[in-house]
């Protein structure tokens, strides 16, 4: 059926206008502690929704129940519901066909050696000028150098060191989690047997400006899956690893509390303190740094909380109503911070373990879907949380309120985190449409739109590490990304992409 059949009834082409009208919805305003900026949506970095019209919208033809059109050819194809080996034009492969052009393109784009900065008529010469005639204070201007320094970075491949060269890396990252110090990177990759496989990678910055990455001499693999896991510290800071590890057939779940030197063979020193908890499909899982309770660790279950000593062994259980999928404490107070299926996000306050019935609970309030991730700022009265409709909102926690909020994230069902980088003063996140998308944490502006290297896919959505130092104190700044059997860093220093270069 030819496109030109339908042409001249402009009634139709109007209503079908009219029909995918949707007017952009108000930004919330609000005034606190960071301070503002301009809109809260990049005027040079739009999200992979808005560059790329819908179906229906990408072209003026109308839309007719079981057919696509397609622009190039100039005529409509009957599709079939869901897929099909006999014909393979099903709307789901005609979204994923376009989705990976907009990637490709978006990636030719990211490759470009000048990008625009996400503020209108932003550079370093201007701002430098207007910072030495006081017309910009000095947060503003470290705030808006962050900015300019984002979108400059740009992508290079790293490759793994390891002591066994014969047997590169076949398996697919699955997540990444830096120590406290950036010189760590835990891994989790899932294997092709089923199962996953973990260890740790060492990172190193060199003298003349490169990341050295190392592999350490240990794998451990397991047949269970893992859920969540965060660094320990048992005998000094980051000492151990805990792992929530989901039981399979005839294994039970448990939680494992393993030490970072059984990782390397290189190391004379003995493993120190390994314990298993029999803790049985824990959604996640959070250590607590707080003087009052620094041996203690939560793990959130289906309606349970469960808090436990690790050098003793004594717990304490809470019983809610819901599944809790994301937990953080509190630095300042042992406080525990919990994200739950139902939306729901609560504080539990550890000195007040007396208490019964739901009593304990202290701060409460609520998304409008299952919570995946919190995460506390240095400031304790403020709380970021993202949930499985793609909303990431910053909290005011004296008052339940949220006060700001991030626009541009994509999440339908996902369990997927955000990271906070303060001293930079970015929010990131990865979206289950494998965009890594980077804020102003201040004003909730969306500074970059990161495409991932390689074709989007569930079972390849990349993990990120954002850290001012990666390598520790002589470390570099950047973005540390692990998607498929592959790592990248993008490098926050021009400097470092200036002598990459020239070494090029």
């Amino acid at each position: 059926m030819k496109r030109g059949n339908w042409q001249g009834r402009g009634d139709w082409g109007r209503a079908d206008q009219r029909r995918h009208h949707n007017p952009g919805r108000q930004r919330e305003r609000f005034s606190h502690r960071f301070e503002r900026g301009g809109p809260g949506t990049s005027q040079n970095e739009p999200s992979p929704e808005t560059a790329s019209p819908s179906l229906s919208q990408s072209s003026p033809a109308p839309e007719l129940p079981g057919f696509y059109f397609d622009p190039e050819k100039n005529r409509y194809f009957r599709l079939l519901p869901g897929h099909n080996n006999c014909n393979p034009l099903t709307r789901e492969g005609i979204q994923q066909r376009e989705q990976e052009g907009r990637r490709v393109r978006l990636l030719e784009e990211d490759e470009k050696p000048r990008k625009k900065s996400s503020r209108a008529g932003l550079n370093s010469t201007i701002l430098l000028q207007k910072r030495h005639l006081g017309l910009v204070p000095e947060t503003s201007y470290c705030r808006l150098i962050h900015e300019l320094k984002v979108s400059s970075m740009r992508r290079h491949k790293l490759e793994v060191q390891s002591s066994d060269s014969s047997s590169p890396n076949t398996d697919n990252f699955k997540l990444i989690v830096a120590d406290s110090a950036c010189e760590r990177v835990f891994t989790v990759n899932d294997v092709e047997h089923g199962g996953c496989k973990y260890g740790i990678m060492n990172f190193k910055g060199c003298s003349e400006g490169s990341l050295s990455v190392e592999m350490c001499d240990n794998l451990y693999f397991t047949n269970r899956k893992v859920n969540s896991i965060c660094w320990a510290s048992v005998t000094h800071p980051d000492s151990h690893v805990l792992l929530c590890l989901v039981g399979v057939a005839d294994t039970p779940g448990c939680v494992s509390l393993l030490p970072a030197s059984l990782f390397s063979n290189s190391n004379p020193d003995q493993p120190g303190m390994l314990c298993s908890f029999k803790i049985s499909t824990a959604w996640s899982c959070a250590w607590c740094l707080n003087p009052q309770a620094d041996k203690n660790f939560s793990t959130g279950l289906s309606r349970l909380v469960i808090v436990t000593d690790a050098v003793t062994g004594r717990r304490q259980t809470y019983g809610i109503n819901s599944d809790v999928l994301a937990q953080q404490f509190a630095l300042r107070a042992p406080v525990l911070y919990n994200g739950c299926r139902t939306g729901e996000i609560f504080s539990i306050d550890l000195r007040q373990r007396a208490r019964r019935g739901h009593g304990w609970k202290g701060v409460r309030f609520y998304q409008d879907s299952a919570i995946t991730s919190v995460r506390i700022l240095q400031d304790d009265n403020y709380l970021i949380a993202a949930d499985m409709l793609g909303k990431i909102k910053l909290w005011d926690l004296r008052m339940a309120k949220a006060v700001q909020q991030y626009e541009g994230h994509h999440n339908e069902h996902a369990y997927l985190p955000v990271h906070v980088n303060e001293q930079e003063g970015l929010l990131l996140a990865v979206g289950q449409d494998c965009y890594t998308r980077l804020w102003s944490l201040g004003d909730g502006r969306l500074l970059r739109t990161i495409p991932s290297p390689h074709p989007a896919g569930k079972d390849s959505v990349p993990s990120v590490v954002f850290s001012s130092q990666l390598g520790g104190r002589r470390g570099l700044p950047g973005l540390l990304m692990a998607v498929s059997q592959d790592l990248y860093y993008f490098s926050y220093n021009s400097d470092y992409q200036e002598q990459r270069g020239a070494d090029a």
